[in-house]
């Protein structure tokens, strides 16, 4: 039942290849003791190809970062023509409530389980940039929604861009040139899931601490997540289940770094192996050599590490060309970074659990 169930999710993930409409790609949620859910994919990039990674990335549903983890090695501004890309549809879910919002930054994900579906909605982030970080241990609902929310930065962001040379504007209004995007929906005070007016920056720290998400996604998100809805904030670079059938799976993203010198060291970040993870890596049918490699490669995938292993991770299903299968080039959008930047919603308060603003509060709808 289990495979019947990953090959139906493996021929919608083949369908959504043949859309040039990029789409929510929703799967069907595994039994309560299993966490693994679908199947990777590989496509050949065509031989005439100009385009980006980016560009395979938004056709697939893919965040940059996503790609670059799965794919090490690949030129991001001309992936080889001829060249083979595996596209990362398979994962563990995140060690949270399978209820609401959850988005880990870790992996530069959000997953929405809506309610009395027994499905789960899988869309890639664009996150905080360093030094202006997306909450990462913090639980908060969505407060309020915007079609068409407008921008103010704040002092601090006048300041650092007028430093550069630049100048930004008081008030970005509503519409298609606002950095926002189009649609936003707000959690706490402080932040806010929204949408932007620049077609990169999706599995990338590029915000002033909100979560970003490409056009289509937020406009999936306004129209389906409902006010009030749970959102849990997470960071688990490394994720791991135990199958019903007693396979042990790791999936490893490459932490966050958190000061500079880690931004900038070519250095691996160093690894924390956290008591819910170790309980499935510390077993006698665990291979020490598959955990040693899964923890060198940061795939981004899951990696089985017990029993019978041909090649640690599931061999990937192979979508074959067709027209229409492949990314269409898009115009390049002007970058102008977003910060947040929300006015109180009901006079409610941000916990003292809840991470500090990395601006000052302005008078707008939000930041960024």
């Amino acid at each position: 039942m289990k495979k019947s169930i990953r090959a139906i999710v493996t021929l919608a993930l083949a369908f959504a290849a043949f859309s040039h409409s990029a789409f929510a790609v929703v799967y069907p949620l595994p039994a309560k003791n299993s966490r693994v859910i679908g199947e990777n994919l590989e496509i050949t990039v065509p031989q005439d190809s100009k385009l980006p990674l980016e560009a395979f990335a938004a056709q697939y549903q893919m965040g940059l970062s996503n790609l670059l983890e799965a794919n090490p090695g690949v030129d991001v501004y001309l992936p080889q023509p001829g060249s083979k890309l595996v596209i990362p549809h398979q994962l563990i879910l995140p060690d949270a409530p399978r209820e609401g919002i959850i988005i880990n930054s870790a992996e530069m994900r959000l997953y929405y389980y809506p309610k009395g579906t027994n499905t789960v909605v899988v869309l890639p982030i664009g996150i905080g940039e360093l030094g202006k970080d997306t909450p990462m241990n913090w639980t908060t609902t969505v407060q309020r929604k915007k079609d068409g929310p407008t921008w103010t930065p704040t002092k601090k962001m006048h300041e650092e861009y007028a430093a550069r040379g630049e100048k930004l504007l008081d008030t970005y209004p509503a519409g298609p040139d606002n950095p926002m995007g189009l649609y936003a929906l707000y959690v706490g005070r402080l932040y806010a899931i929204h949408g932007t007016n620049a077609n990169f920056g999706i599995g990338l720290r590029v915000s002033h601490g909100c979560v970003r998400l490409r056009a289509d996604d937020i406009k999936w998100l306004f129209d389906n997540v409902p006010t009030g809805t749970r959102v849990q904030f997470i960071n688990q670079p490394v994720k791991a289940s135990v199958e019903p059938d007693g396979s042990r799976y790791v999936e490893i993203h490459n932490p966050l770094s958190q000061t500079e010198e880690q931004f900038n060291s070519r250095e691996p970040m160093p690894i924390t192996i956290t008591p819910v993870v170790s309980k499935v890596m510390v077993d006698a049918s665990v291979n020490q050599s598959e955990v040693d490699a899964a923890l060198k490669a940061r795939s981004g995938m899951p990696t089985k590490i017990n029993g019978l292993i041909e090649n640690g991770e599931a061999a990937p299903v192979v979508v074959p060309e067709a027209e229409g299968a492949q990314p269409q080039e898009q115009p390049l959008s002007p970058a102008v970074p977003q910060g947040v930047n929300a006015a109180p919603v009901d006079n409610q308060t941000v916990p003292a659990s809840a991470p500090q603003p990395v601006d000052e509060p302005a008078t707008s709808d939000s930041q960024s």
